[in-house]
This record gives structure tokens, sequence and C-alpha cells, in this order.
């Protein structure tokens, strides 16, 4: 996309908004599916956690992807998008029996990553097949937050709690057809995930009946110019090799499933914010812009870097501003970045706004969500609108009538 697209949409849909490039989720699609073309079943299944708009499900549906999904709302979402109930995985986290079963009924494939559950399911649905997270005990990941693969992770069934495992596979009968892991997210050394993998596989030895072998994902995407990001290409031709070996000793052709989600949509994502002050203090030019980490919380939570560009001015002068919001608290996107020169009233834009961003949005400081558009075929599509004041108090309910009757009971005595 070019800054001059960027700016009409802006112009045409207000800001803040989001826009997403189509053509870079498929490349990377395309991408992925390259670097593991070594294998003969391979099957992405994007990871709905990561930007959850239905237009960008039924693109990713389109492209032949499966899907990931956490919540039972988001396995609903997928089926509203058109994604066949077994193309879906449920690998969700703490939660109750009850949705586990609900998300079964609905023919989605389930992943338990608990003993607990996993008993409780197999003593009362033996024969509906079941995938299980392990928990490989290898720190993976750019951030504490997305390292969810170590040994005090709340995710996944640990590796040393196998022996119960099996137990509780034999006296349940229940069909264990897949074996899955997820290390963390922003992986650099991808050693370090084949040595998980090497976990993994040791781990699938003890079941007879698989179908599948999911690797989770994390792949890291640069975020600047330069950045270091996974190489995919590299870890497609090793992990492969790897793959079609121990189907091999397995006996039987086994899928490989990943669920990558950020390595699609990260990069296609574009979130635009209008410069509201330029103000000068004794040690720092804050650039205020109509926006705050209640839509774009990453660089608050995880300390996340987005690219900015001044795309109303990206040959000006470069000069050193810390990119700040209009939340009522610490609210800093950037810290002393060299920008191109801002004036009030210019579009800056964030990079890397794919992933994590829109999703992760909220209301807080009773401010509206902002806008989304999907940038297909040349064209901008507005695929969510933005939001208003009815949307802001649809759900609540208004109790005046109980307080102006508590008012004349004060006013009698």
């Amino acid at each position: 996309m070019k800054y001059s697209d960027l700016l009409d949409i802006a112009k045409t849909y207000g800001d803040p908004i989001y826009v997403y490039d189509s053509e870079k989720i498929i490349s990377q699609f395309h991408r992925l599916t390259n670097a593991f073309s070594g294998v003969k079943h391979l099957k992405l299944n994007y990871a709905a956690k990561a930007l959850s708009n239905i237009s960008i499900l039924k693109l990713m549906n389109s492209l032949g992807s499966g899907l990931d999904t956490v919540s039972i709302q988001e396995v609903q979402l997928g089926l509203l998008a058109g994604f066949k109930p077994e193309s879906i995985i449920f690998t969700p986290n703490g939660v109750s029996l009850e949705e586990i079963e609900e998300a079964s009924k609905l023919g989605v494939r389930i992943n338990i990553d608990n003993l607990s559950i996993l008993e409780q399911f197999g003593s009362k649905h033996p024969d509906i097949p079941v995938c299980i997270r392990i928990n490989p005990h290898v720190m993976a990941g750019g951030n504490s937050n997305i390292s969810v693969g170590h040994i005090d992770s709340k995710f996944g069934i640990s590796i040393h709690q196998i022996p119960h495992l099996l137990r509780i596979v034999e006296l349940t009968k229940m069909n264990i057809n897949g074996i899955h892991m997820h290390t963390g997210s922003d992986i650099l050394d991808i050693d370090v995930f084949l040595y998980a993998s090497e976990i993994l596989f040791e781990t699938a030895k003890n079941f007879k009946n698989l179908d599948f072998i999911d690797f989770g994902s994390g792949f890291k995407v640069p975020y600047k110019k330069g950045d270091i990001e996974t190489n995919v290409e590299e870890l497609g031709k090793k992990l492969s090799n790897r793959f079609n070996e121990f189907c091999k000793e397995y006996g039987k052709e086994l899928t490989l499933a990943f669920e990558p989600g950020k390595f699609l949509v990260s990069e296609a994502g574009y979130f635009l914010t209008k410069v509201n002050v330029v103000k000068q203090t004794t040690s720092t030019v804050f650039a205020s812009v109509d926006s705050g980490f209640n839509h774009l919380i990453r660089p608050m939570l995880y300390g996340a870097s987005h690219q900015i560009i001044n795309i109303s001015n990206p040959k000006g002068r470069e000069r050193y501003y810390s990119v700040v919001g209009y939340i009522c608290e610490t609210d800093t996107f950037a810290s002393n970045r060299r920008i191109n020169e801002i004036t009030e009233g210019d579009i800056l834009c964030f990079k890397n706004a794919g992933a994590y961003c829109f999703t992760m949005a909220s209301n807080y400081n009773s401010r509206f969500r902002p806008a989304e558009v999907l940038w297909y075929d040349g064209k901008a599509i507005l695929i969510r609108e933005r939001e208003n004041f009815d949307d802001l108090i649809k759900n609540q309910i208004d109790i005046k009538d109980l307080f102006a009757t508590k008012k004349q009971q004060v006013g009698v005595k």
C-alpha cells in the first residue's frame, strides 16, 4: 500500500482507524506453506485471537486455512465465517468442562491442556477424539507474558506428568488423535524450537492412533527495517525432514500442523491516528494523538515497538518526538523516536498493527473503538464501523427511577 492510499482512507473513514492489506496476508500464508512444502500433509490453522474480524476469517478460509480458537465465541465466529467444524481446533486454557462440551457438540476438534478436564471429558465422552497440549518446559518467546512453554507456565500438561496422562487415557479408553505444543511468541532461535519438537516427537510415541502433530507457532516478524525475524524457510527445511523421518518411524503419514496468527496478519496492519497537539516541554517534544492504549495497548503492555511514520510529511526533516495518547494516565507509544517533522493535524501511521491490536482494544475512558478497513484488490472496504455513543450504552441499564424513589424518601424525612 502507498501512503497516499492510507491518507485517502483516513480522509474517507476518519481516524483513528485500522487498515489491513490483504495482499500481505496472502503472501505470508503462501510463504509459510512453501516453507513446509516438503511434507505430504500440512495444515495451517489461523489463530483467530490475533485478529478476529469476520472478514479476515473469511479471507483465511478462502486460502484453505483452518482455524485455531481459544473460546467458544471464536468457535462460533469461525462457523459463521464458513469454516467447516473439522477445520476448527478448540485450544482453550482453564475453561470449564461445559464450554469444552459445548464446542464438542459443534463438531470441532478438541485440544485439552490439563489432567483434570482430560479425565472428566474422557470419562464422559471416550469416543470423541481429543488432542493433548503438552508443556515441553522450554523457554521461548520475546516477552515473559508470551512465553508459554516454560516450567512455570499455566499452559499445557507437563512432560513430567506423562505417566499420569497415560494412566487416564488407559482407564477411560479415550481416543487421542493429536499432540500439541506452543512454546511462545517471537521465537528467534529455531534450534530451541527444534529441541522442543524432539520432546513432542518422543511424547507422540506413546499414542498409537495419532492423525496430526501440532507445533504451535510464535514465528517472529520484523518490527523495523533490519530487524531480525524467524527464518521460516530454514525451519521449514529442517523440521520437514525430521517430521518425515518420524512418520516413517511411526508407521503412518501424519499431518504437520501450525497455528500462525501474528506471522500472517501483523505486517499487514496499519493504525492511523491524527496529531492533536505538539507540546514542547523543558526536556521533550510530545506528539499527542487522537488515540491511546484503549486502541493500541501493546507498547504499554508488552513494551512492543511499532514503527511510526508521519505519512503526511514522509520526507520532512527528522526530529525527536515522544508519541503519546489521550488516556488519563501514562500512555506512551514511543519515547524520543526519530520521526519526520510533525505538525498538528498530521496523520501518523503505526506499522505492524495487524495482530493483537484491535482485538485488545477497549472502551476505557468511555472512548469509542475505531473502524476497520480491508485493502483488497486495490480498494478500501469498510469491515467494521466506528463505534458511537449508542454502542457505548446499548447494554447498560438506566436505573434512574430507583434513585428518584430514594430521593423522595430522603425528602420526607
